[in-house]
Order: C-alpha cells, then sequence, then structure tokens
C-alpha cells in the first residue's frame, strides 16, 4: 500500500469490520453479554456479526521511536462473515436481545423466535395472531411485549401472550419497557398508553401527541420517556407527574432519540447539527437553559444519535452517511467517516469500546476503537 492511499484512509477504514447485505439496514440491536450484533435488513431477514475482533486495534497501532508518533495499520484479513437467515417477513422485522447472547425476531407469521447467535432459529416463544411489527424485551423480569399494529400483548418468561385491553381502538406499533421492567409504554396513532406490568397489567395514563410516535425511549432511571414523533418534533413525558410537552422546530421528523447517563442529558436527531439538552433543565414549558452546543453545526440532517454508556460522548449518523464523536456540550468532533450512505441506526456495546452502524446501501459495521481512545 502506498503512502498517498495510507493518506487517503479513514478513522472508519482503519477501525471499521465493514460488511455489504443486499438492502439497507432497518435496525440493529448487540446482545445482552456484548458478543454478537445482529442487524436487520428491510428485505426481513437477519445478519449477526460476532463482536470479538480477531485483528483489534491495539495489535495494529504503533509508536515511532524518533518521534513519538502514533500509527495505526489497516486490517489484513477480511471480518469473519456475517451468519444471515432466511426472511422472516415481506419488510424489516422488529428484533430485541434476549437472554445472554441471543435475540427476539418478531415475524410476519405472529410468531415470536429465538434467534441463536449462530443464526438458527428456535421453536416460537410465543404466537399472536397478525404479523408482528413492534417488540421489547426486558431481562429482569424476563417479559416480553410485542404488537401486531393494532393490540398489543404481553408474555412472562415462556408463557402464552396475554392482550393488554384498552377502551380505546388505535394502533400499537411502538414498545418499550422501563429499564427496571415495571412499566411498558405503547405509541401508536394517537399518542402513548404507559401501563403497570406488575402483577396483573393495569393502564396507568394515556397521553395525547399531535402527530404518531415512532420511537420510545425512556430515561436510564425511569422517570422521563422521550418519543420521536413521525412530524413535529419529538414529545418529553414526566413519569413523575404527568405532563407532556412538545419539542418542536426540527426541520425533518426525529427518527431517533437517546439517553446520555453519564452526562444526564438528552439528544434527538432531525437538525443540522447534535440536538441535546442537559435533564438539569429539561426543554418543557419553553425552557431554553439547558441546551447543549454539542458537534457543529453543517448543511446534512442528523439521521441517528447513540449516547456512550460511560462517557459524555454522542455519536452521530448523517444523511450523507458521515459519522461523528462528539464530547457532550463541546463543538469539538472526532471524525470516524467523512462520507457514504446514509446512516440509519447507531450503537454503542456496553462497555463503550464498539459502536455499530447500519446504512441505507446495506453497510453493517462494527467500529472498535482503541482502549486509549477515549481516556
Amino acid at each position: 500500500m502506498n503512502q498517498q492511499t495510507m493518506q487517503n484512509l479513514t478513522l472508519f477504514d482503519l477501525l471499521a469490520r465493514s460488511w455489504r447485505r443486499p438492502s439497507a439496514i432497518a435496525d440493529l440491536r448487540f446482545s445482552a453479554d456484548g458478543s454478537a450484533v445482529a442487524f436487520a435488513s428491510v428485505d426481513a431477514t437477519i445478519a449477526i456479526a460476532t463482536v470479538a475482533d480477531h485483528e483489534p486495534p491495539e495489535t495494529r497501532i504503533r509508536v515511532s521511536n524518533d518521534l513519538g508518533q502514533t500509527t495505526i495499520r489497516p486490517r489484513e484479513r477480511p471480518p469473519v462473515p456475517l451468519i444471515a437467515t432466511a426472511a422472516f417477513g415481506d419488510g424489516d422485522v422488529p428484533l430485541a436481545a434476549y437472554a445472554h447472547s441471543a435475540f427476539l425476531v418478531g415475524a410476519a407469521s405472529g410468531e415470536v423466535l429465538h434467534l441463536a447467535p449462530d443464526g438458527e432459529a428456535a421453536a416460537p416463544l410465543v404466537r399472536i395472531d397478525g404479523p408482528i411489527v413492534a417488540i421489547d424485551h426486558n431481562a429482569r423480569t424476563d417479559m416480553t411485549a410485542i404488537s401486531n399494529g393494532h393490540d398489543a400483548f404481553l408474555s412472562r418468561g415462556q408463557g402464552g401472550a396475554v392482550q393488554l385491553k384498552h377502551a380505546v381502538t388505535s394502533s400499537m406499533d411502538a414498545l418499550a419497557f422501563s429499564p427496571g421492567g415495571r412499566r411498558l409504554a405503547c405509541g401508536g396513532g394517537d399518542g402513548l398508553s404507559i401501563w403497570s406490568v406488575e402483577g396483573d397489567a393495569a393502564l396507568i395514563r394515556d397521553v395525547s401527541f399531535p402527530a404518531r410516535p415512532v420511537s420510545i425511549r425512556w430515561s436510564g432511571d425511569g422517570t422521563w420517556l422521550a418519543c420521536g414523533l413521525e412530524t413535529g418534533g419529538f414529545a418529553l413525558v414526566s413519569m413523575t407527574d404527568g405532563r407532556a410537552d412538545i419539542v418542536a422546530g426540527f426541520p425533518s421528523p426525529v427518527r431517533t432519540v437517546c439517553w446520555s447517563r453519564p452526562a444526564n442529558a438528552l439528544f434527538a436527531s432531525g437538525a443540522f447539527r447534535i440536538a441535546g439538552w442537559s435533564m438539569t433543565a429539561p426543554p418543557v414549558g419553553g425552557e431554553t437553559s439547558g441546551a447543549l452546543e454539542t458537534g457543529r453545526a453543517g448543511l446534512v440532517l442528523v439521521e441517528t444519535v447513540a449516547a456512550h454508556p460511560e462517557k459524555k460522548l454522542i455519536a452521530a449518523g448523517y444523511a450523507n452517511g458521515r459519522i461523528t464523536i462528539a464530547e457532550i456540550g463541546a463543538r469539538d468532533e472526532l471524525l470516524v467517516r467523512p462520507f457514504g450512505s446514509a446512516v440509519t441506526a447507531l450503537a454503542w456495546s456496553g462497555d463503550g469500546r464498539h459502536l455499530a452502524v447500519g446504512a441505507v446501501d446495506g453497510t453493517a459495521a462494527i467500529v472498535t476503537f482503541p482502549a486509549q481512545m477515549f481516556k
């Protein structure tokens, strides 16, 4: 490899193991033990990658004796191939981490399938009528929530599915357990219903939104809910007093929201920069003092965001394929990838060493960072 080629390599080229799937990546999940990543494509297939890196960056780093300059050589071998499944339906299928190293997949047949790390699907965990459009699993309580788009169901352990009885007929196409697993949020066309799922499930409250929620994320302590909306920004719901507010003014729909526990902060996609707020001054009732100026503003929309689990860092994926990592509340950015296909999904591993990436062109990747990179 000549010197000119070496100079043109990006951090993504040096640190990422990258694969190309036949269709766009719709979602991705790390397994609970961090040993695998499952990539869900819009063709209803799942591809699983092993997180362990056979050429970790630490083995490829060199420090020159004369100048003390640190360099990293490119990988010499292609990554271990992905383990791909057959299609589970006609479109993208919902995905959740399950047990230690496995996953749950919601199929068009109405079956919740237990997918092992080797791609083998075990006997269905549970079955409902109609194609499954949303799924979530909570390891602490061993409960699984599923929806066929019209009704939501709850399954405990290996038990059958019990329908959540709701007086209002509405769609239910987004689900999320609270961190402790005692609450379940169900998003539909008319807003959000929040359930207590300790013992017999009971409706706690209904919250109305002006648009359909497309993503639901609980804060780490379970006191807040953030919901990206199909149009008009995102919603913020306080579980303490039930108050709900809309944070508007985004030039594009907010596809993803995420919480940073280290920074006690909330972030959203859909703007021309990384949009974030400190929860010491939540962005409710017109409050703006908690806004965090993070990264640099530009001319390209942020499509997805992911907060580092241990450090005050936020990763952002853009519509032009750019991927950056910024220190929360600071303008400096680490450029991981300068361009490429639009980024559809980002997620950090539990230890913060790996960043999984999905893109519109079918790119599925795991970026493994040297331990000394984020001190």
